[in-house]
């Protein structure tokens, strides 16, 4: 039979869902999903079997009007992610509409994405009555010339699978990119260090999640069959470290005891975790820092 292989896009506005709509498609945790925006830093690809079909998606981080240089950075890997596509899907959330960040993708859109194909995906569907999703339909129609719209909850799975077929016989024929079992092409490095920082993020608040990384410093394959993992926490300030470390260090083991458990639902194993954090002033203006989270340095400029 022949097989189809390539690369789906998901773009949007911080928030939208693509993060929930990557895992829900790979039907794994590769991506972080949590309630606060521009949680998304690199273009993690998650790996989707459908049939004779390969379905590389590629998560971008959301779009949004970049303030300093891991904005920027992050902005600039999410068009980038959008220019390798074979296939281009925005996603947008029906209780909010076209909003002016939508319009500014839109522009965009129509300036980068000569060529590829692009569909449109109402998310949160749930949330809003029929007549008000078929206004917004045909006013993002009317906007951009999207080859399909489809409408979908990614987290309730309502319509996925529509989309899932769709792209699957959109995608160019060819051998698979990637083996069969494998959902995602990031290190094990890198997705545990994602998962910390993802409850780093739900359980910290304000702005101090964005002037915070996660590395996995150390990977030790221990002759049981768990793993020890040490992972640092870098921050901005002395008064950063002493709101993640938490009173009696409680914050810092809550974080530690839930990203453990799910590094060991996600690897099937035991799972030791230690945890650092320490105080870089200056780590948003470090390289070194943006290739461990799979970001251009450069692009911040």
């Amino acid at each position: 039979m022949t097989t189809r292989a390539g690369f789906v896009a998901l773009i949007g506005e911080p928030n939208a869902g693509k993060s929930t709509l990557l895992n829900r498609m790979v039907g794994a945790k590769v991506s972080i999903v949590t309630h606060k925006v521009q949680t998304t830093r690199a273009r993690i690809r998650g790996v989707a079997m459908a049939g004779e079909s390969q379905i590389v998606f590629v998560d971008t981080p959301g779009l949004f009007r970049p303030r300093r240089r891991l904005d920027r950075a992050m902005v600039a890997a999410a068009w980038g992610g959008a220019a390798d596509a074979d296939v281009i899907v925005l996603l947008i959330e029906a209780h909010r509409g076209k909003t002016d960040g939508v319009d500014t993708i839109l522009t965009a859109l129509s300036e980068k994405a000569t060529g590829r194909r692009v569909v449109l995906a109402i998310n949160k569907i749930d949330r809003v009555e029929a007549p008000v999703l078929l206004k917004l339909t045909e006013e993002m129609n009317a906007a951009f010339p999207f080859e399909r719209t489809f409408m979908i909850s990614a987290e309730r799975g309502y319509g996925v699978q529509d989309l899932r077929e769709w792209l699957a016989h959109a995608m160019p024929e060819g051998p698979f990119l990637y083996p069969e079992d494998q959902i995602a092409d990031l290190p094990m490095r890198m997705i545990a260090a994602e998962m910390t920082r993802e409850k780093l993020t739900l359980r910290l608040h304000e702005e101090l999640p964005y002037q915070l990384t996660v590395e996995t410093e150390h990977w030790e394959e221990r002759k049981d069959g768990s793993a020890r993992i040490d992972q640092v926490v870098y921050v901005a300030r002395d008064g950063h470290k002493g709101i993640v470390l938490g009173k009696g260090g409680e914050t810092i083991k809550a974080v530690s005891k839930a990203a453990r458990e799910e590094l060991e639902e996600f690897m099937g194993r035991r799972v030791h975790l230690f945890l650092q954090v320490k105080v870089r002033p200056n780590w948003l203006e470090e390289a070194e820092r943006y290739t461990e989270m799979g970001l251009d340095f450069r692009d911040g400029n």
